[in-house]
């Protein structure tokens, strides 16, 4: 039986689906769309970025560093209503699916008009200096 639960994470991985191929695309003002209107990334080394214009530059630095492809992996959705908190781990690829930066994430997502949007999104890479 499928429970409400599911249901939340199934679209959880969906949305992280349409991430991964938004990413591909290379189109950063695209990549913020997928953020709420006042979401902050809180990357690594580095202070928040709210908005939807400073979302869309930060991931245009991140593409013109040769990262290429984004993929998600979910490892477990805590659903809140129209709030769901996400756990994963990421990989982040070049061209030829060469290895830059592999790592775990939060999201808090928000149900924005029946789609899950990313609100919050925390992440640190689990490379070493080394990588």
């Amino acid at each position: 039986m499928t429970t409400k639960s599911d249901l939340i994470e199934e679209a959880i991985q969906e949305a992280n689906r349409n991430f991964e191929n938004t990413f591909r695309s290379g189109i950063p003002e695209a990549m913020a769309s997928v953020y709420t209107e006042d979401a902050q990334l809180l990357p690594t080394g580095a202070e928040a970025i709210v908005g939807s214009d400073a979302i869309a530059e930060f991931w245009a630095g991140v593409m013109n560093l040769g990262i290429k492809q984004a993929k998600l992996e979910t490892l477990e959705v805590d659903p809140q209503g129209a709030t769901a908190i996400e756990v994963g781990c990421y990989t982040f690829y070049a061209d030829n699916e060469r290895l830059l930066d592999r790592g775990k994430y939060v999201v808090i997502w928000k149900l924005i008009k029946g789609e899950w949007k990313l609100h919050r999104d925390i992440w640190t890479t689990s490379l070493g200096p080394q990588g």
